[in-house]
């Protein structure tokens, strides 16, 4: 899994809904009180300004909740730069676009020449707060338009200062206690050492989009915690975790992360309010219950078939699994037992996952896959598994678990390559025999020749290779095109530009949605297609790629169907909950002349 550039294809934007007002218009308003439960409420705009001011460098923002948790700036580094004046200034810009409303906006970097962020004063009582009893921490924020993995990752929203080692947790590691922080690919992650605990305890989002306004909220019932961004929690509940480690005379930083009880990552980006309560707070209790991204995915949960004439059949591909096999995988499980169901349905001659089936090598990630792709073996459903960079580790597990060993008596696959990764199967469907090719990435050049030889030796079948690094995303004149990697460079100059029967290639790895259609050597058509839902809603929600074949009115047609979602009770799904995606780039349909592209002979 790798960003190119920017996240492209169905990246995930928040809505702007204004059911969200501060607490002092509500209250003029005879709005929802403020629950009593609060201990911090931190408003970024003017009117909280207690003191000082950010020119000077003495800023106080004083506690909307008259707690006594007032935050003081803090300036670090040359503080002659001159790029220190832009490091936090107040911004119009705001959550609902609303007048009177400020924000903070951050435009620290690493290794920038200084930084500034907030901390909570010395004498502030939430410093040692430990929350036994749970929390709701709430943050309004947006990241930057201009997010960068390399200056902006892992910075930090809140951070309780602090490492676990002087508590004795995970001796001799320097692990901060507790923060909100943004990944290097643009989740939120909360990581917190709770006291019940000697290691710490981390919830995911999925990946964001920079420019956009989000509402999170952390939610801990004194048991488990939840992470939910914009009213959809990705991946479930924690285990169970107790509470908030503290330090003695330490307290919070807004704005930063540490690392060693030293500052790591200095946020970049627009903070509106971060709100803390010491009790779990009810969805309706929330800054904004409604919250909602701005254009999540286009879809319908109306009936729609996938399987438009008997004489037709489907070729299936499973994008990246890995976010399953590591937090969902009752999702991974609901995929796999449909295809086990729904194959002779829907005329499924073959499934084909395009790689990264764990996100680790972790003996439960590799165990929850197994467990799921299993219901296909019960069944004798056919499938291919190509690795994806993920899934490559010392002592290659996943040769152990899906190496040649595992298909050698299936009819359908046909061998492998020296290496175990390379593999191929021809399947019987409408009025030809197809051949599936795995061309591994990490094992590429050393596989050429072998998957040279394939195709040098079935001429005659037509052709879909499945690597899991072909082309990627990008946006020319605000539309997403397909461009090729330098894997899938190499792939198309070596086996797919003069090898006529090749008419496909599929991979997955990078985030988002491409397809495209190129002519080879020959001046035929090869479609090329990427498909990876990984970053999205709870690491994919379940979505599978339909592709059927109708010989008779010499098309395609493309479908992104859920069973995951499909199982779902009308109560349970929320507004991204869609069995169908309907966009340009998960339902669209393509022309094959099927007698004149597969004349091989």
């Amino acid at each position: 899994m790798r960003i190119k550039n920017a996240v492209i294809g169905l990246s995930l934007v928040c809505m702007i809904v204004p059911s969200f007002a501060d607490s002092a218009e509500a209250s003029k308003r005879g709005g929802k009180k403020e629950p009593d439960s609060i201990v911090a409420d931190w408003k970024f705009s003017k009117q909280y300004v207690k003191s000082g001011a950010i020119e000077d460098g003495n800023l106080v923002i004083e506690d909307a909740s008259k707690n006594g948790n007032d935050l003081e700036l803090v300036t670090v580094g040359d503080p002659s730069t001159p790029e220190l004046e832009n490091m936090i200034k107040w911004s119009e810009e705001d959550y609902h676009d609303k007048e009177n409303v400020d924000t903070l906006q951050f435009a620290n970097y690493k290794n920038a020449p200084a930084g500034r962020y907030l901390k909570t004063t010395n004498d502030a009582p939430i410093n040692s707060e430990e929350f036994k009893d749970g929390f709701t921490v709430e943050a309004i924020f947006k990241l930057p338009s201009n997010f960068n993995s390399s200056l902006h990752s892992w910075m930090g929203i809140l951070t309780r200062q602090g490492q676990a080692a002087d508590l004795n947790k995970m001796n001799g590691e320097k692990e901060i206690l507790t923060t909100l922080s943004v990944s290097s690919d643009q989740e939120i992650q909360w990581t917190s050492h709770p006291n019940n605990l000697n290691y710490n305890v981390s919830n995911w989002s999925r990946s964001l989009n920079p420019g956009e306004w989000y509402h999170l909220a952390v939610v801990n019932d004194g048991e488990t915690t939840t992470l939910t961004v914009n009213g959809v929690s990705d991946y479930g509940k924690s285990e169970e975790v107790i509470g908030i480690a503290t330090l003695e005379g330490k307290g919070w930083n807004i704005g930063a992360s540490e690392w060693g009880n030293k500052l790591d990552a200095l946020f970049a980006g627009n903070i509106q309010e971060i709100r803390i309560a010491n009790e779990a707070l009810t969805k309706k209790e929330w800054l904004d219950p409604n919250a909602q991204d701005d254009q999540p995915f286009e879809g319908t949960n109306d009936r729609m078939r996938l399987l438009t004439s008997k004489k037709n059949y489907n070729f299936l591909f499973v994008p990246d699994t890995q976010k399953y096999s590591s937090q969902n995988p009752e999702i991974f499980d609901s995929q796999m037992k449909w295809i086990s169901k729904q194959t002779k349905k829907n005329n499924i001659v073959m499934n084909t996952f395009v790689g990264d089936i764990v996100d680790n090598n972790s003996e439960v990630q590799w165990q929850n896959s197994l467990k799921s792709i299993s219901y296909l073996d019960k069944k004798e459903i056919p499938y291919m598994i190509a690795a994806g960079n993920h899934d490559y580790a010392n002592g290659n597990p996943f040769l152990t678990y899906y190496g040649p060993q595992r298909f050698a008596d299936k009819e359908y696959y046909k061998g492998s390559s020296d290496s175990g990764y390379g593999s191929y199967a021809i399947v019987k469907a409408g009025s030809y025999e197809y051949l599936f090719l795995i061309v591994d990435m990490d094992n590429l050049e050393t596989d050429l020749q072998w998957s040279k030889d394939v195709l040098n030796q079935h001429k005659d079948k037509p052709t879909i290779i499945v690597s899991h690094d072909i082309i990627y995303p990008a946006v020319e004149n605000n539309k997403t095109v397909a461009v090729e990697s330098s894997n899938g460079r190499l792939i198309w100059d070596e086996l797919v530009k003069d090898h006529n029967q090749v008419f496909m290639t599929v991979n997955g790895h990078y985030f988002g949605l491409a397809h495209q259609v190129k002519q080879n050597a020959a001046g035929n058509d090869v479609i090329q297609m990427l498909v990876n839902y990984q970053s999205n809603y709870r690491g994919g929600n379940g979505w599978l790629r339909l592709v059927e074949f109708d010989e008779k009115k010499n098309k395609l047609f493309f479908r992104t169907y859920s069973p995951f979602v499909d199982e779902m009770s009308k109560k349970e799904r929320t507004y991204v909950d869609y069995k169908f995606l309907t966009d340009e780039n998960n339902l669209f349909e393509l022309d094959l002349d099927f007698k004149k592209r597969f004349n091989l002979n």
